[in-house]
């Protein structure tokens, strides 16, 4: 089961939506992560839809994010995007702070994102993600063969906003959209 790179630009949507000012977006990606660069052709086209400008910023190892975060100051960025990436992923509670200290709504992908401080993330449900694969697993452990076992899309996501980072941000999220939330943390 993987998520298509359509994702992406609901990142933008739901960024947008929250903060509707805001017109420069910075995108921390690992362009060293094959899936990136469908992602990011996507929200190239989902930015152009919503007259957005996108920064993207390469995350290639720990040592780079606080230079990540100058050049967001540069550029003026006035929201955050973060693709899905195990280094992301490991840096989330950093990544969250340093947002909210450059004061940046932020979207990222997996809801122990928006656990740890982000403004908001929209994925795929990770415990059901490794459950579906688990069944994949037993397949092939019974004696399926791999190539014939069919390629899934994930079917539902959730929606997760922070509104303690909202209120630090000074942001008041639209009714509309907390009612799309699967999870509000207060």
């Amino acid at each position: 089961m993987v998520a298509g790179p359509e994702i992406a630009g609901k990142y933008l949507e739901l960024l947008r939506e929250a903060a509707p000012r805001v017109s420069r977006m910075a995108v921390i990606t690992n362009p060293d992560n094959p899936a990136v660069t469908p992602q990011v052709n996507a929200m190239e086209v989902a930015a152009r839809a919503l007259g957005v400008e996108i920064h993207l910023l390469a995350l290639r190892k720990a040592g780079e994010l606080d230079g990540a975060f100058s050049a967001m100051v540069q550029k003026r960025a006035g929201a955050l995007v973060v693709l899905p990436d195990p280094l992301s992923q490991s840096l989330r509670v950093k990544i969250a702070k340093l947002a909210l200290k450059h004061r940046l709504p932020s979207v990222f992908g997996l809801k122990e994102e928006a656990e740890a401080g982000g403004l908001m993330a929209y994925g795929v449900d990770l415990r059901q993600h490794c459950r579906r694969g688990a069944t994949f697993v037993d397949k092939i452990l019974k004696g399926a063969k791999p190539a014939d076992l069919p390629v899934e899309q994930p079917t539902t996501f959730e929606l997760v906003i922070n509104l303690k980072t909202a209120k630090a941000l000074g942001l008041t999220i639209p009714q509309s959209l907390l009612q799309r939330a699967d999870q509000v943390i207060e």
